[in-house]
């Protein structure tokens, strides 16, 4: 059996779920579910687990999830405001069988085919959307279906979108490997600021090191450290955008022990150095 399926029970009166997500924070675990999902972040920020990718989330975080693709929120730090988001769950049967088939919708048909790897929206475009996607939860059925086809069509004729996860992640995890990754996310989570072993976070997960490296590698496509560095640098980037704090002090408060590593695994996986992130960030938000 595999583990942590969500049921998605439909609502009364309409094809397809559309609400709103309102809790002290998202608490949801890693887990999955055949139905399409897109999810507007209204307020609230952490990080998004997306198959073999995570990344910090915020406020107009707009992301479609494919069908049976993994995924989950986590919240980081203090939450001045409640987590809050709008989720649209729907079945390929949303119009019937075969609707995706029709001319009309050729281009919402390779927008949900794309979905399957994750798919994030720019800002600016989550924005644009954030009123119809409010106003869509008031409407009556029949117009709250038209005004989800129009934001399909939207979303299918954007260039301001990427892609989240490899193409090769699949979930093909069982009841026990699913309870080792969710404890292996908790405890990086928790203890990513300290110096974390390999023999600690294996004995979370009740194995050797060599077999929790290679369980570790195959799921996520990526080895543990590499994972845990990455980790680390969305955290240093978070820190660097909101607050004046000094990279060196960002650096070990992050988990780093070392500043020319630092530097050298924040240029891998952000493409340029600390300082120039930072500058480069408020000369978009504040020029």
């Amino acid at each position: 059996m595999r583990a942590q399926f969500e049921k998605i029970l439909p609502q009364e009166s309409s094809s397809f779920n559309a609400f709103a997500y309102e809790k002290d924070e998202f608490d949801s675990p890693w887990h999955y579910h055949p139905e399409y999902e897109l999810t507007y972040i209204v307020s609230s920020h952490g990080v998004r687990y997306t198959g073999n990718s995570f990344e910090n989330f915020e406020e107009n975080d707009l992301v479609l999830l494919g069908s049976n693709l993994p995924r989950c929120w986590k919240n980081t730090g203090e939450q001045p405001d409640k987590a809050s988001a709008i989720v649209i769950q729907w079945d390929d049967h949303l119009l019937g069988a075969d609707w995706l088939k029709q001319h009309e919708f050729s281009g919402i048909q390779k927008l949900l085919q794309l979905s399957a790897q994750g798919l994030k929206f720019d800002t600016d475009l989550a924005r644009q959307l954030k009123n119809k996607l409010q106003t869509l939860l008031e409407l009556a059925p029949f117009q709250k279906l038209i005004a989800f086809l129009e934001i399909l069509d939207e979303l299918a004729h954007s260039k301001q979108v990427r892609v989240l996860c490899d193409r090769s992640f699949h979930d093909e995890l069982n009841y026990e490997d699913h309870e080792r990754i969710n404890h292996v996310f908790q405890y990086v989570r928790k203890n990513y600021k300290q110096k974390i072993r390999l023999a600690s976070v294996a004995g979370e997960t009740h194995m050797t090191e060599e077999s929790f490296s290679r369980f570790f590698s195959k799921l996520m496509n990526k080895p543990f450290f590499s994972f845990l560095n990455e980790y680390r640098i969305n955290a240093a980037c978070k820190m660097l955008i909101e607050s004046d704090i000094g990279i060196t002090q960002i650096s070990y408060a992050c988990g780093f022990e070392s500043l020319p590593f630092f530097y050298r695994q924040f240029k891998r996986y952000r493409g340029n150095s600390p300082r120039q992130y930072r500058i480069a960030y408020r000369r978009i938000n504040f020029s």
